[in-house]
């Protein structure tokens, strides 16, 4: 593998997502792993707190907004809560209460939902499925509603997700 430098806007996207992660060490106890083409992997803390994350941003962003926040799919290891290869998105705006935002792969339709409680994020009503889709596809889309009304449409490339879901799970010690 060739080595690479993390870019500053992945390490500013991959801070935020490590300080948002509830029950996790600081965002000062983040190690970088390693960067997978258009995703980057980390790991926080250890032992039975340990944390593995890998993360992306859009390479392309549309809607018609005048401001956002930082947006991002993560895909998370807690083994310690048994939490295993959990999918979300962060919007940078609260999505529409109620709504579901829509990730398309290679033409098949995945739901996300939202929750009051992290009005910004949705996640995978079935993570397994959704990272098979990832790791088979090139291109994911995420379309979602702000509570504003505004729909989003963010592209991401999966260049790189199968080797940073390996490394994250090596990293938490899962097969």
């Amino acid at each position: 593998m060739t080595e690479r430098r993390l870019h500053p806007w992945r390490l500013f996207g991959a801070l935020v997502v490590a300080t948002a992660l509830a029950g996790t060490p600081s965002a000062a106890a983040q190690t970088y792993i390693d960067a997978f083409d258009d995703w980057d992997a980390f790991h926080d803390g250890q032992g039975d707190a340990k944390v593995c994350y890998m993360a992306s941003l859009p390479k392309k962003s549309e809607g018609n907004y005048t401001a956002r926040g930082k947006t991002y799919v993560m895909v998370m290891h807690h083994p310690a809560d048994q939490v295993v290869g959990q999918v979300y998105v962060t919007a940078g705006y609260s999505y529409r209460t109620g709504s579901e935002a829509e990730v398309l792969i290679g033409g098949a339709n995945y739901p996300l939902f939202t929750h009051q409680d992290t009005p910004d994020t949705a996640w995978a009503y079935d993570d397994k499925v959704l990272r098979q889709a990832m790791i088979k596809g090139r291109v994911m889309v995420i379309k979602g509603t702000s509570s504003r009304g505004t729909l989003t449409t963010d592209t991401y490339s999966l260049a790189g997700v199968t080797a940073a879901y390996r490394a994250i799970s090596q990293e938490c010690g899962l097969r």
